[in-house]
């Protein structure tokens, strides 16, 4: 039975939303490098093999990802506290994310490409990064109201974040990354500083005697988010992929290396362009029903990507700019979605971060399979970086728009399916109710 919250009908201003929102900038600003840029890096300059790359960061995000729902625990506690503990933390996990990514990009052992080395400064950064971005997750779970008002939340957290990403995309390429760490550090100063200044939520009503197994499983017997799950997995992993292979798939399948910037410069301004597009949509028809649209929206663009050959650089900013309107649903609705099912279980203002530590376990584990599968799965079909070889080349095409859609479908199947039709169902139920 869903418990009324009484911060419904709380209007959350657009101060509050942009305060709160804009740390989201400067943590997809160095998300964008973690997850992207980094497998090219070490795999390119510095020269380490597909297979051990993909085992290494396998490794690291699955510990990482292993750790979230810990971390989601003790956020809760930091929540229990007063949200100046949230702060505080905050700021010394942001410290700690500045130091990993100079280490990671700049790094002090001997042999660049010792596999160890990377994989404990990799471990390093990632806690860091989840600590704070769990937190900052939960914060605006916190902050309650309605369908369309959680939305809104989110959608300008991830509106800040896709600014930053497109900043993360042409960045490197015109500063380098030592003057890029500077404008992150920075980037993350500020972003705290909004954050600190914003509306704090309700006093946490959290227990502390309460049991750790009882945390962790406590989301697990709530059948809405194991349903969400499944679909955000399946659709996490269908976005990962092609995220840890684009700039293979621009190098040696378009043969467009100096253009990378404006691809990915495309892709996120016009994520971020549709972010007001896609919130008048819910208010028409709902989470579940625009996310189930912008789902087919990217199966039919990736299909289509699956197609280009060598030199189709207009057609593939075509599917930067289609694509980039779709991914604007997966950024705004999940996470709106999930902090309605949270207050429908009746866990608002005491357990977010539990919720939202396995929700991030999920988000780092469709990047761990991602690199650590599709590196290696594509190394075993004969290809490498910078290959010419026509198998190698149909491979990598195959793996980065087709394998993306299949696994898409059974997302928007198992949406339609856990949502949308339970939906229906319960509404043409209370239609006749009504009548009789």
């Amino acid at each position: 039975m869903m418990k009324p919250d009484w911060r419904v009908d709380k209007t959350i201003n657009t101060r509050t939303c942009l305060r709160y929102g804009l740390l989201g900038l400067p943590l997809a600003f160095v998300a964008m490098p973690l997850y992207v840029h980094l497998p090219h890096v070490y795999a390119g300059k510095e020269g380490m093999s597909l297979v051990t790359l993909g085992l290494v960061l396998l490794l690291a995000r699955l510990l990482d990802a292993f750790s979230d729902p810990w971390l989601g625990r003790f956020s809760d506690r930091l929540f229990a506290h007063s949200s100046r503990y949230v702060l505080f933390y905050g700021a010394g996990a942001a410290l700690a994310l500045i130091v990993g990514m100079t280490l990671l990009f700049f790094p002090p052992w001997p042999r660049r490409d010792s596999p160890i080395a990377l994989l404990a400064v990799l471990i390093f950064t990632s806690l860091a990064f989840s600590l704070l971005a769990i937190s900052h997750q939960s914060w605006g779970a916190r902050l309650g109201g309605d369908e369309g008002q959680r939305a809104r939340i989110v959608a300008w957290r991830e509106g800040a974040g896709l600014i930053g990403v497109v900043l993360a995309s042409v960045l490197p390429a015109w500063l380098g990354w030592d003057q890029w760490i500077g404008v992150f550090a920075l980037m993350l100063l500020v972003g705290w500083m909004a954050w600190m200044r914003s509306e704090s939520p309700p006093v946490s009503q959290y227990a502390a005697d309460v049991h750790w197994k009882q945390d962790l499983i406590r989301p697990w017997l709530n059948k809405p988010f194991i349903n969400l799950m499944i679909v955000f997995m399946l659709n996490g992993m269908a976005s990962a992929i092609p995220a840890t292979l684009v700039l293979f798939f621009i190098e040696d399948r378009l043969n467009a290396a100096e253009l990378k910037p404006l691809f990915l410069a495309t892709y996120f301004v016009c994520a971020a362009a549709s972010m007001p597009l896609w919130m008048r949509a819910v208010i028409r028809w709902g989470l579940a029903r625009t996310w189930f649209i912008g789902m087919l929206l990217a199966i039919t663009v990736f299909a289509w990507a699956g197609m280009l050959s060598s030199g189709d650089v207009t057609a593939f900013w075509v599917v930067c700019v289609l694509s980039g309107l779709a991914l604007g649903t997966d950024l705004a609705l999940p996470g709106a979605m999930l902090a309605g099912i949270i207050n429908a279980r009746g866990d608002s203002g005491q357990r977010e971060g539990a919720y939202f530590g396995w929700w991030n376990l999920a988000s780092k584990l469709n990047l761990a399979l991602a690199a650590g599968l599709s590196l290696p799965f594509l190394a075993w079909l004969g290809y490498q970086p910078g290959t010419t070889s026509a198998p190698g080349i149909n491979a990598l095409s195959l793996t980065y728009s087709l394998l993306p859609c299949s696994l898409k479908l059974f997302a928007a199947a198992g949406l339609y399916a856990g949502f949308i039709r339970n939906s229906s169902r319960q509404s043409i139920k209370s239609t006749r109710e009504n009548i009789h």
